[in-house]
């Protein structure tokens, strides 16, 4: 490919595994926390009538069910055979993908709280230790500021845009916004799972503020393409 052409990249849940897992598992904590909520309610409502196995068995039932369509290759072809039978309607590709990335967050999260739960119950009826279950379920509830540091992680890491060495520019979308290079000074790299967060350093002349980003997410390749380009116009030979 030629130096001077653009290049164009997207970093979202469908492209980038670091957004893809960090949006699962933190919109899958709260589907969780809910989860839990309501099955427990439940369980105990049915006690009285003797239909806690039943409730264990459906629960059981739509994990089961959505580990089933997650790891099948078929699985819109499935949820629309599910959707003409139940009163649901059939999301798009990507919103699909989406929406098992949710459930699939969810039954983690399910585990990884149902297990500090039900061992911080153990702890405390056994007298395990002298705090009791507080340990446990301060775990459990911290996953729910963790989950939201998760969302917003992800959403940082989104980037859509385009470098042009041509322009010596680069092009954001969602939102629209262009970045002039010749007013950065440096870039520095860092890299998160399979994306790269870059540190702009701006220029200012006259002592002026210079708006623009301090901070973008892009593929490792396409940082390591605009810091040198930035560092080659700032080198003394240039």
């Amino acid at each position: 490919m030629d130096d001077s052409e653009p290049i164009s990249w997207r970093r979202d849940a469908t492209t980038s595994r670091t957004v893809r897992v960090l949006w699962s598992l933190g919109v899958g904590t709260f589907f969780a926390a809910i989860g839990i909520i309501v099955f427990w309610r439940i369980f105990e409502l049915t006690g009285q009538i003797g239909g806690q196995s039943i409730v264990v068995a459906v629960a059981i039932a739509i994990v089961a069910t959505i580990l089933a369509l997650a790891a099948s290759d078929r699985t819109e072809q499935h949820v629309e055979a599910l959707g003409r039978r139940l009163p649901i309607t059939t999301p798009a590709d990507e919103r699909l993908d989406r929406a098992m990335d949710a459930a699939i967050g969810a039954i983690v999260m399910m585990a990884v709280m149902g297990t500090l739960i039900v061992a911080g119950r153990i702890v405390s009826q056994r007298d395990l230790l002298a705090v009791g279950a507080g340990p446990f379920t301060g775990l459990a509830a911290l996953t729910i500021p963790l989950a939201l540091v998760a969302i917003v992680l992800a959403v940082f890491l989104k980037s859509v845009g385009t470098f042009d060495p041509e322009d010596e520019a680069i092009y954001l979308y969602d939102p629209d916004q262009a970045i002039d290079l010749d007013v950065i000074r440096d870039a520095s790299i860092r890299q998160v799972g399979d994306t790269a967060i870059v540190k702009f350093e701006y220029d200012q002349p006259d002592g002026q503020y210079v708006q623009g980003p301090r901070r973008l997410t892009m593929p490792p390749a396409v940082a390591r393409e605009v810091q040198a380009l930035v560092r080659s116009k700032s080198s003394p030979a240039r």
